[in-house]
């Protein structure tokens, strides 16, 4: 039986600093980690560079803001986070149920 999946929004900060891989790289590589746990990613939104609030390293003042809604089983979420937590390209993620 196939488990029902649920609506999610994640918001992830990327960190594309000394890489040679562009912004859509990163993001496509964001969508090959949502599609390993079992998720369809269904919109994608680039929000574009923004400051930080509060910096926790001078060498990092903003990253890359990226919104994406996707749909995945109820445990998806957890695995996303460790799969991300090895991700160098993934500074931080956040994700929602939408």
């Amino acid at each position: 039986m196939k488990p029902t999946n649920r609506k999610y929004r994640a918001t992830f900060i990327l960190d594309n600093r000394g890489k040679e891989d562009s912004v859509d790289q990163i993001i496509d590589g964001v969508k090959k980690e949502i599609v390993a746990v079992s998720g369809e990613v269904t919109a994608v939104e680039n929000i574009g560079r923004k400051d930080f609030a509060r910096k926790t390293d001078n060498q990092f003042p903003s990253g890359v803001y990226v919104q994406m809604d996707f749909s995945a089983p109820a445990g998806a979420p957890a695995q996303l986070h460790e799969r991300l937590r090895l991700n160098a390209n993934v500074y931080r993620a956040l994700v929602e149920s939408a």
